[in-house]
């Protein structure tokens, strides 16, 4: 009978029956009371009565299998209303337990005492043995259906679970190539204004050399002219450009030395020690001519006291433009964006910030130059 109360408890677990089937829930657990007080009767019967009672007790044993077969049947036809596999071979498991259970109950009536050096069909026993073997495996086949379908529940979420943490990593690395983007054009943005804020400078500044020359030598005005037209030519191409290499930024700044020699004669000194290595190097354009407009405008240039003006490379990939202290006894105002927009322009480029200086009376700008594959791993 214990087995029974096993047997009820084993159906919910297997089957979920308290959710699915409340009814029949509850007519288990009320069998489980009864088979309780049925144990509990069997228990006075046997030890604490003084008289045996066989009677008695086998009434009671055959009412108990009865009703217990009654139930049996009313939970397969319960059982029937799931439709799903595990069900199906909880019924047949149960379905063989009770037919094994009756045949055995009816052999027990018609012949009380096995025969057990007969054949295994004319013992009652055989037939529940039977039922229980062929339970067990109904049993074992659902259980091992079951599995294999929480397995396969489980794997389709694992994948359900791995496509939705692939898709928000894919999600998650396009955002963040949208802030890229988003931050590599608004840096863009910021240096073109860095560019543009630098042309009316340089023009402004060459117009007053202009002026000037006019009235002195109309001849080298017109030169002057000519090469503020070249200069002023590469200056608009450059704000197309963050990058631009150092050759023709060189080249650029030696037609625009040329318009300052116009002016200054040999009071202003140029000099360019360049390895030929780095030529293909890049640079912020026009930062050479902030660099040496800055110079000029901060230092006498007198051709007994010439400014010079020397660009050279180390062996670092580093370019330093320095020239010659000689501060101007009246002090130029001064706005700021020379040194402050090169400075802004490799900060927005994540390039290490020029390093400025003032060295046994010189003035040393150091600036990184910027190889390719530097660009490349950018």
């Amino acid at each position: 009978m214990i087995a029974f109360y096993i047997y009820f408890d084993f159906a919910d677990a297997f089957l979920n029956i308290r959710q699915r089937l409340p009814a029949l829930y509850r007519l288990f657990e009320y069998i489980k009371s009864c088979l309780l007080v049925y144990i509990g009767f069997q228990a006075v019967i046997c030890f604490v009565l003084a008289d045996w009672h066989p009677a008695i007790y086998e009434a009671a044993f055959s009412i108990i299998r009865a009703l217990l077969a009654i139930a049996g049947f009313y939970a397969i036809y319960e059982l029937l209303k799931l439709k799903d596999i595990v069900s199906r071979y909880f019924v047949a498991g149960t379905l063989f337990i009770q037919i094994g259970s009756l045949i055995s109950q009816a052999f027990s009536l018609i012949k009380p005492v096995d025969d057990l050096t007969g054949p295994f069909w004319t013992i009652s026993l055989a037939y529940l043995q039977l039922g229980v073997v062929l339970e067990l495996i109904c049993f074992s086949l659902g259980l091992s259906y079951g599995q294999r379908q929480i397995a396969i529940r489980h794997a389709i979420m694992e994948q359900e679970l791995a496509r939705e943490r692939e898709q928000r990593r894919r999600e998650h690395l396009e955002a963040e190539l949208s802030v890229q983007r988003l931050e590599q054009e608004n840096t863009e943005v910021h240096i073109r204004a860095l560019q543009v804020q630098v042309n009316p400078h340089f023009l402004f500044n060459s117009l007053n050399v202009l002026d000037s020359l006019i009235d002195d030598d109309p001849e080298q005005a017109r030169v002057f002219l000519e090469e503020l037209s070249t200069v002023y030519r590469y200056l608009l191409r450059s704000n197309k450009e963050q990058l631009t290499d150092l050759a023709s930024e060189l080249a650029f700044i030696q037609s625009y030395f040329n318009l300052l020699r116009t002016r200054h004669g040999s009071g202003l000194q140029l000099s360019v020690q360049v390895d030929e290595a780095y030529l293909t190097y890049q640079l912020p354009p026009l930062t050479l001519q902030l660099l040496v407009e800055n110079a000029v405008k901060h230092n006498s240039v007198l051709p007994d006291q010439p400014l010079v003006i020397a660009i050279a490379t180390d062996e670092e990939a580093q370019l330093s433009v320095r020239n010659n202290i000689q501060r101007k006894t009246i002090r130029v105002a001064s706005n700021g964006v020379g040194l402050s927009n090169i400075l802004a322009k490799y900060q927005m480029l994540g390039q290490p910030v020029p390093i400025i200086q003032e060295i046994d009376g010189q003035f040393v700008v150091t600036l990184s130059l910027i190889s390719s594959l530097e660009l490349r791993s950018q």
